[in-house]
């Protein structure tokens, strides 16, 4: 009796490793999207997004002039554009600046919080491969 169900685990593993779809390395020119993590759809403070071993995550912070967008990745990045806007509104993205020499942290000044209704797009480059998302803004808001 216990020895089928283990057996049927292992040939459910095994089948998966040999027939499913293996990850490949992102290609030089390339658009792939960007997964938003549970962590986006409430307050959480931070956003993850991923997409296999490339992770980034935003996060509002006060900076000296204001609230502003920190964006911390697991490889460099060469450049990140992020706008913020109405689902139904389409606006010309911003510039982050790297804050650091290694093009692992990213920043970005903001005229104020985003609202509940607002969503997030950006644009990352790494290694010649574009990363894409769109995310909830429900993670910058306030906890009741």
């Amino acid at each position: 009796m216990i020895v089928a169900p283990i057996l049927s685990i292992l040939a459910w593993v095994g089948v998966g490793q040999f027939t499913g779809v293996q990850p490949e390395a992102a290609k030089t020119g390339q658009s792939y999207p960007l997964v938003e993590k549970s962590n986006c759809r409430y307050e959480s403070g931070a956003c993850d997004l991923e997409n296999e071993d490339f992770k980034l995550r935003l996060t509002l912070q006060e900076g000296a002039t204001g609230p502003e967008f920190v964006l911390s990745t697991s490889h460099p990045l060469e450049g990140v554009v992020l706008a913020v806007s109405p689902p139904d509104e389409q606006v010309q993205p911003t510039a982050m600046r790297a804050s650091d020499g290694q093009g692992l942290e990213w920043r970005m000044a903001l005229a104020g919080v985003p609202g509940a209704p607002e969503r997030i797009r950006l644009v990352a480059q790494s290694a010649g491969s574009s990363y894409f998302a769109e995310a909830s803004t429900t993670f910058l808001q306030p906890k009741n």
